[in-house]
């Protein structure tokens, strides 16, 4: 099992990656929504933006409010970040979890 520090490491590299590839995120997917990052093994979560390509102002703690949330274990999380999980199995699997209404699921399904 990973752990808190490594699960906000692993969404800050992901911020990081995403923050280089901005534009061609922006123009793959064209999203301003809240999102929560729940890590069920560990009973943490973390939340942030997703806005013009970006992940920004993530924070630790859930935020219930939140248009998209993802659900992993720590592990899994870290798998996923690093490529080694591909999402689509791990969604088809129910190891991870996303909720979001379906258009913005849609719009998602690009960047897989």
């Amino acid at each position: 099992m990973a752990t808190v520090d490594e699960c906000r490491q692993a969404l800050q590299d992901l911020a990081a990656r995403m923050d280089r590839n901005a534009t061609t995120v922006r123009d793959r997917i064209d999203l301003d929504r809240t999102l929560a990052c729940r890590i069920t093994d560990l009973e943490t979560a973390f939340h942030g933006r997703l806005a013009g390509g970006r992940l920004v102002d993530l924070t630790d703690g859930d935020d219930p409010k939140a248009k998209i949330a993802l659900s992993a274990s720590s592990d899994d999380l870290l798998a996923l970040v690093r490529g080694d999980l591909d999402i689509a199995r791990a969604v088809a699997s129910r190891r991870v979890s996303i909720k979001a209404n379906p258009l913005d699921l849609m719009k998602l399904r690009k960047l897989l």
